[in-house]
Order: structure tokens, then sequence, then C-alpha cells
């Protein structure tokens, strides 16, 4: 059986053989930037200047130096990071270059380099306490993400990881644990926020003795990374709270649905399970109960369709990923026949936290009907992107401007007044303006204004965005992952883009946007399963919130924010162009007509509205109007 507390404290021990630390951050994005040939390179730079590194705790060795990687740590704007304990300094957008600097320097000279930490209006940041993008966060699920190594079981355990799951097994009945979730108020992080203690309990009277437990990571909507980042970076939380939902329900086994994609998370999950049966968290006779749990991955193809429950269970089953009528609902009939409990990684992941601390802290966050924090990929025009952990309750104005550090423009400058919307839930959910900024983040009060908190991503859009063309592209998605079986959401879906597509290409007549807001309230009414149901809020809020520039597109033939290329015209102003003829040159239809040194002019029929004489006049005597 294994001991927690041997481990934690053989943990502790070792770490005080420990002088400096370097934790570099390889969650996907920092990855994508470079960040795992940074770490190649301070192992090799370490070795050369004959500097001890070792890459895991060992008690019975005194080291200099430990190297680490870790998931996520959330300033995805800033990567690759690198973090330097115990003196709690970040260092930002770290190159090869910087490795030998950053170890003469701040590992062996104790000094802090400048140029790398965090600059916001020329104040230097020396850590994460200070810089205002952590500061102004509530990082409770995924604290733990970016600071501890996301392969490394023990010290996960060190930090009082699998303890939660132990009491569980020895101290607590399946009602128990049912009745600690109903407490705590925790919802469904996936996007229906339905209550998790409920949904346990509605499987755990269920009389059939075969039960199973399956986390939902099957993270499809355009811009959300939040589940990815949990999988990534702190697998043994979702592991763990696998464990205690399996208990609470009476399940000897369990599926962690991934999609294929997210191959460093697959990857890290399969390695956390195989460690985690290897110490016997995972297996038989879970910590000396009587408790049998064993777990799988399973890698999804990709489908955002298999995001709804039924057509998830469906996939695992080996059978095409399509919704089921509801009921029975997998709580009564799930994988296999057998009453199984569906939790996306969030909820999962949060799950330890409220065993081993209690539902009355868990619930002293958050509001009312939605207690404790919520993750949210943030995304476009924003000064800093990535992700962040916020109490529910929160605004989109403190989102926004306190922790992105406001709107910026297309030029990419942080811009007053730039800021139009938020699309928030992604293919689901619905755009929200500036009226909605200070209205609070939870699952009820964004119902009342036709959108929802979702899976968690939020998208921020400038002045320019056209909302007609955000409408479209979501459309486009939905549209492309229908599964095709009921003909609401196959062909309604496929009708609304038709029209969105006539719109923003100047086909449109008068009757198109009444019909289009007819068939997204049809669908809406009629799809089988809840994406379906979902799918025209994009549609239906900016209808409500921006239909003067739905109406502008149809009647006058005019994108207000000037990106629908078909209702622009590129013209020349004849008071700038000097006749140079460099737009002429580089125009690829050759749209663009005047001798040497005489006014220009663009024959509407031919040009394409590439914007390439844009570009190319040195004048600015080319604009879109």
């Amino acid at each position: 059986m294994i001991d927690l507390d041997k481990i934690t404290n053989d943990v502790k021990a070792s770490s005080k053989n420990i002088k400096k630390r370097i934790i570099l951050c390889a969650g996907t994005g920092c990855v994508a930037n470079g960040a795992l040939k940074v770490y190649d390179t301070f192992m090799k730079t370490a070795a050369n200047m004959k500097i001890d590194v070792c890459i895991e705790f060992k008690k019975e060795e005194s080291t200099s130096l430990m190297l680490s990687k870790s998931g996520c740590q959330g300033f995805c704007q800033m990567g690759p990071l690198v973090a330097l304990m115990p003196d709690n300094i970040l260092y930002t957008k770290v190159k090869v270059e910087d490795v030998k600097e950053i170890l003469e320097k701040s590992i062996i000279g104790n000094e802090i380099i400048d140029r790398l930490c965090y600059t916001e209006d020329k104040k230097i940041f020396k850590g994460p306490e200070e810089i205002p993008f952590y500061k102004r966060q509530h990082r409770f699920v995924i604290k733990k993400c970016g600071f501890i190594g996301a392969e490394d079981i023990e010290e996960y355990i060190s930090l009082g990881g699998y303890s939660g799951a132990k009491k569980a097994c020895l101290e607590m009945s399946a009602e128990e644990i049912c009745k600690t979730m109903i407490d705590s108020g925790l919802r469904g992080r996936g996007g229906g926020g339905f209550p998790t203690g409920r949904k346990w309990d509605l499987t755990r009277i269920q009389p059939e003795p075969k039960k199973y437990v399956i986390c939902n990571g099957d993270e499809g909507d355009p811009g959300a990374f939040m589940d990815r980042s949990v999988l990534e970076g702190n697998p043994h939380s979702v592991i763990e709270g696998m464990i205690i939902a399996a208990k609470a329900i009476g399940a000897d086994e369990g599926y962690v649905y991934v999609r294929t994609e997210y191959h460093l998370a697959v990857e890290r999950m399969k390695s956390a399970i195989k460690k985690a049966t290897e110490y016997g968290i995972l297996g038989e006779k879970l910590f000396g109960s009587d408790h049998n749990f064993i777990l799988h991955v399973m890698e999804g193809a990709g489908a955002f369709v298999c995001g709804e429950e039924t057509a998830l269970i469906a996939s695992i089953e080996g059978k095409r990923g399509m919704p089921k009528p509801k009921p029975p609902f997998p709580a009564q009939s799930g994988l296999r026949g057998k009453p199984t409990v569906i939790n996306n990684v969030e909820t999962l992941a949060t799950v330890p936290l409220i065993i081993k601390d209690g539902a009355d802290k868990f619930k002293s966050v958050g509001v009312a009907t939605s207690t404790g924090t919520k993750t949210f990929a943030l995304t476009g025009h924003v000064k800093n992107t990535g992700l962040i952990e916020v109490p529910f309750g929160s605004t989109l104005r403190q989102i926004i401007f306190d922790i992105a550090g406001g709107v910026t423009n297309d030029k990419g400058e942080v811009e007053e007044g730039a800021f139009k919307a938020v699309q928030i839930g992604g293919p689901s959910g619905g755009c929200l303006t500036k009226e909605h900024l200070d209205l609070p983040l939870d699952f009820d009060s964004l119902r009342t204004v036709g959108a929802m908190v979702g899976s968690g991503g939020l998208v921020v859009m400038n002045q320019t965005t056209c909302m007609v063309s955000v409408a479209k592209f979501f459309m486009q998605f939905t549209q492309n992952e229908s599964c095709g079986k009921c003909v609401l959401c196959r062909e309604g879906t496929r009708q609304m883009l038709l029209m969105l597509e006539d719109i923003t290409e100047g086909r449109a007549t008068p009757e198109t946007i009444p019909l289009l807001e007819k068939l997204a309230h049809t669908v809406r009414i009629g799809s089988l399963c809840g994406l379906g149901k979902t799918a025209p809020n994009p549609v239906l809020s900016t209808l409500k919130y921006f239909r003067h520039e739905y109406d502008a597109h149809v009647k006058e033939k005019k994108c207000p924010a000037g990106s629908c290329t078909s209702l622009v015209n590129i013209t020349i102003d004849p008071d700038k162009c000097i006749g140079c003829t460099v737009c002429a040159m580089k125009c690829p239809v050759k749209a663009i007509k005047g001798d040497k040194k005489q006014k220009h002019v663009i024959e509407q029929s031919l040009c394409v509205k590439c914007g390439v004489c844009i570009d190319a006049c040195k004048f600015k005597a080319i604009k879109r109007g």
C-alpha cells in the first residue's frame, strides 16, 4: 500500500538539497515557440559550465540546480516562460541565446535580468505576485499546472495530491461524497452547468453492479484550451478526481476521452496513469480499501459533436459519434448500457480540492448559484492572451481591462474605445457588448442575455470586426461539425450559413434577415442534442445586439467594419496620388489604370479587393471605403 506521508517527507527532504530550480513552461503554446529547445540548451549549457543538474527529486543527493518542465503557466502571450525558484522570478520570451546569461547571472550570480522580466508602462515586474495578469486572478484549479513537474507524481503527492482520494476511499461513504459535492455547489464546467453532486447521486442509486466514470477531454471549441492545459500540466489532479467520482458512484473502471490532436495531453495522461498504477494508486484495493479502479485513455478523432455525452459514449464503444435522445440519461444507461458519470476535465480537477479542504471553503468563492472559480482561454484583440482563472461573479471589464491589459487596435496597440464585443462560450455561446462589461459572469446571469459560460472560451473583438462575419465563422464551424443525424441541425445550419454568405457578399434581400432569424429559432427548438440547440446562439445574439450591421449589409450593401471585401470598394485619393505606377505594377488583375505621373483610378469591375495596392502605396493614397 502506498505511503503518501513517506513520499511527502522524502520530497521535502530532497528539496532542501536543491539550491535553485528552473521551471520551464512546456505547455503546447510555449512548446510551439521553442521551449523544448530552450530546455535542451539549459541541460547542455549547465553541463558545459560544470553545474550539477537534476531533473527529479533525489533524497540522497545535494544538487545546485533542478530543471523541470511544467504545464502551461498561463501567460501565453509572453512565452516561452521560465520561472526561477525560490526567488519567484519569471522571465518572458526566453530564447536559446538567453540561457547562458540566465545561468551565469541569475543562477550563479543571483542577479535579475531586467530585459527578460515582464514590462508594462515602463515598469519592470519581477514575478507572478507582481504581474497584473497573475495578480488579479484567483488561480485555484490551475495553480499547480505551471509550477510543478507536469509528470512528477511524487511532487504532486508532496503538495497534498491524492490525499483527497485517500480520504474518500478510507473515511467517506459514497453518500457522504455525493453530499459533500452537492453542498459545495460545484456545477459542471463543460458548458451545461448541471450540479456535479446531483449527477453523481443519480448514478450512485442505480442498482447495476457495473458502472463507469468518463472524463470528457474532447475540447473542440475554437480558441479553447483550458482542459488541454490541465491535462498537460496536472494530469494527476484529473486522475484523483476520477478516483473520487468512482468511489462515489461505485464504479471500478473509467475512461479519459481526449481528442487525438492533443498529442502532449494524451502523452502526459498516459504517463500519469502508468505512474499511478505503478505506485498502487490505481488498481485493486486503493489505499487499503475495498475499492478497485482502473483507467484507460481513449483518443477521439476530433469530432466536435463528441463533446456531447451520448455521442462521446458511442465513440468509446467504437460507433460513429452521434447523439441519442434522452432519456435514458447516461446516469441510467450510459457506456455499454451501464450507469455512467461523465464530467469534463476542469470539473474533475476541482473535486480533490473540495474533498480535501471541505465544501464550505470552496463555496466561499464565487456567487451563490455558481460557486468557485472558472478558467477561461482568453484570446483575440487583447494585450495579453492566455489561460486565466477568476471567481464566478467577476465581470468582463475586470477580465478584459485589468487582467488582459486592454483591447488592441489593428496595429496591436492598446486603444481606449477599441472594444466592440466578446464571444463567450464558443460556437454554443453568444456575443456580449459594452453594455455587458459589468455583468457578473455566472451560469444564470449569462443565460439572461442569450449567452452561456460554455467550456470557457473568451474571444475579444475590436471595432474592426464585422459581427456578421463572426456569426458566419461560427456557423461555418457548426455546419461542418454537425453529425447530420437530425434534419434541423444538418440542413438548418447549412441554410443559415448560405444566408449569412448572401449577406456578407451583397446578395441578400430585405427578406433574408427575418428568414434567418426565424430559422435560427426553429433550429434551436427542434434539434436533437445540445450542440444543435445552441448552434444558432452566435447568430441570434449578434442579431439582437448588432442588427444595425446586418441592416447595413443588406439595405446599404455596406460593411460598417470594412472587412467584407465584397461590400467594400478600394479607391485611390486623387489628391494623394502622384502617379508613381507602383500600385499598377503590383495589381494581380491589372485593375489600376493611369499613365505615369498621372492620377490613377481603379476599375471596380476588375478589382478583386485583395489589398495588395494598399500595402504597396507609400503615400497612403489607396484605401478601403
